[in-house]
């Protein structure tokens, strides 16, 4: 048994190896400039990601998707974990990670390159049940306060789109809720799966019908890596195709997600 267990050990050693050996010296530089890669998971979103409860290891259609590109690569995968996207990005100051899971959003193309999105999902409001507001549209008036976890794809586009309603800015969306709870504002901004479980467990709370965004989910990359940025996009498409990214969803209780479409060549 033992001699077996060896054997299969060099056996993966070496499919590792060869797998690693036919990738583009170029492509491993950008993807995994230390010897392995360095995966952001952005656990603020359960949609994308999640911790498995008995082991603690990160679940989900971003980790699966990091783990598939590391087999593809013949490369080891570490996690980098985060509370909230705006965290993802600012951590691109230290360094501190090769690829990262988050929306497509202008502030953030200033420092990524992002691929097509894999998963789109939707931003909209909670509100309280006995709330007058009842679309989208009414949410943005004079004196409305929204709770918003500050750096998020929503907040992002919020600071661009509302002309009249107050954003009020914590550093993560489950903070956001808290927030919207403790202090009884008028409505938290979020995606709607995670406010719609929220609305279940609170009763009192509503979510308005609609979307105020559509949030793209896209691999990202830091600038100023081309050959990676170029095998991601390769990546996202084959992953989307082969009903990867639908099987990902779906194992990790998010069915009810969008796989985005192709992308449209340039």
């Amino acid at each position: 048994m033992r001699v077996a267990l060896l054997c299969l050990g060099a056996l993966l050693l070496h499919t590792v190896a060869a797998m690693a050996s036919e990738t583009p010296p170029d492509v491993l530089a950008a993807l995994a400039p230390e010897g392995r890669i360095r995966a952001a998971i952005n656990y603020g979103n359960p949609v994308l990601a999640q911790k498995d409860p008995t082991s603690g290891a990160p679940r989900g259609v971003s980790p699966a998707l990091a783990r598939e590109l590391g087999r593809r690569l013949g490369m080891p995968v570490e996690f980098v974990p985060f509370d909230a996207a705006g965290k993802v990005f600012d951590a691109l100051k230290t360094e501190s990670w090769d690829v990262a899971f988050l929306a497509i959003d202008p502030v953030r193309a200033a420092g990524i390159d992002f691929t097509a999105p894999y998963v789109v999902i939707e931003g909209t409001y909670l509100v309280p049940a006995a709330s007058a507001l009842d679309s989208i549209e009414a949410v943005d008036r004079p004196g409305i306060r929204i709770a918003v976890g500050r750096g998020s794809a929503y907040d992002l586009y919020l600071t661009r789109a509302l002309k009249q309603a107050e954003r009020v800015e914590v550093p993560s969306s489950a903070a956001a809720l808290e927030l919207f709870l403790s202090d009884r504002l008028d409505a938290a901004a979020g995606v709607r799966q995670p406010l719609l479980a929220f609305a279940a467990s609170h009763p009192g709370l509503r979510v308005l019908p609609g979307r105020f965004m559509v949030i793209e989910q896209a691999v990202a990359i830091p600038k100023g890596r081309p050959a990676g940025a170029h095998y991601l996009s390769g990546f996202v498409e084959a992953v989307k195709a082969s009903g990867f990214v639908a099987q990902a969803l779906a194992e990790s209780g998010q069915g009810d997600a969008a796989v985005a479409p192709p992308a449209v060549p340039r």
